[in-house]
């Protein structure tokens, strides 16, 4: 990952590449991250579930059963590996906070 510590819009990421503060994201910034990261510009699905992610983690302050954001957006439970390399990626690219080191395993 080659994403600097911070974007122009004044975005700020952490040493491991999460934004620090979830409420300046936007679609904009998700696809420079997506873009920087080699991902190419994120299609309508990867939205929706990027969405559904920031829903998620808005009511429950955490992260939530990924097959669960997949049946949310309409999608089969593995969604998420058809749509980013990792769920990780897909939590970074969402502009949420670093989960800390026990979530990342889980992602």
């Amino acid at each position: 990952m080659n994403l600097p510590l911070s974007m122009p819009g004044t975005a700020i990421f952490d040493s491991d590449g999460f934004l620090l503060d979830p409420d300046m994201w936007n679609e904009s910034l998700a696809d420079r991250v997506a873009q920087t990261d080699g991902l190419g510009q994120l299609s309508e699905l990867q939205f929706g579930l990027l969405h559904a992610l920031r829903r998620e983690f808005a009511k429950h302050g955490t992260v939530t059963a990924l097959s669960h954001v997949c049946h949310l957006t309409g999608q089969g439970a593995d969604c998420m590996q058809h749509l980013f390399p990792n769920p990780r990626e897909a939590w970074r690219v969402a502009g949420l906070p670093n989960p800390g080191e026990e979530a990342k395993a889980y992602l």
